[in-house]
């Protein structure tokens, strides 16, 4: 069983498992390689002076790899409870289970809402639906957080990279009983 799955794996959810996994959390991430990040042109994402989409998740990807998250290629279809957290069902037929769900799926809110967490009116233009979150980024299931666009943040990359970030964290504090803070300083 993973600590922490994340469904999604643009700049919200990358961000999301990268955290986790340097955490030491046993991490999944699951990507089915259509988010609309893919489809950009970034010259306003901090750090980085211009950058493709496929560039952007291709990076993302490696660096939550990198700290040990595992990345598939599959596409959820069913999140349902289970006894001591959750059963991902992919299209394949494939069964992961996890004792926390991070949604950053962007635009899309169907496995959500077929899971039963509560949606609203989204404010970004074209996003419709969002997932309703508390400020740590939990939904009215409890083990089920959402990050980035599909929990109502600006559709900016460089805004749902920090959103994963932060509802990452507030779920490694949660399984760690205390604050979790990432800092990496200069070797000298």
């Amino acid at each position: 069983m993973y600590e922490i799955a994340v469904i999604g794996a643009g700049p919200a959810g990358a961000s999301a498992a990268l955290f986790a996994a340097k955490a030491g959390k046993k991490t999944l991430l699951i990507d089915n390689d259509k988010g609309m990040t893919r489809r950009g042109w970034f010259e306003n994402f901090y750090g980085i002076s211009e950058v493709g989409g496929p560039d952007l998740v291709e990076t993302g990807h490696k660096q939550a790899v990198k700290f040990g998250a595992e990345l598939v290629a599959e596409q959820a279809i069913n999140l349902t409870s289970s006894g001591n957290g959750f059963v991902i069902e992919t299209e394949d037929g494939i069964i992961y289970e996890a004792k926390h769900v991070i949604l950053a799926t962007g635009a899309l809110t169907d496995l959500a809402a077929k899971a039963g967490v509560e949606t609203k009116d989204g404010t970004e233009p074209r996003i419709k639906t969002v997932v309703a979150v508390n400020p740590e980024g939990k939904t009215n299931i409890e083990g089920i957080w959402a990050a980035g666009t599909v929990a109502g943040v600006s559709v900016h990359a460089i805004i749902t990279a920090g959103d994963g970030a932060k509802v990452a964290i507030n779920v490694i504090s949660e399984l760690n009983g205390t604050r979790y803070v990432d800092h990496d300083v200069l070797k000298a």
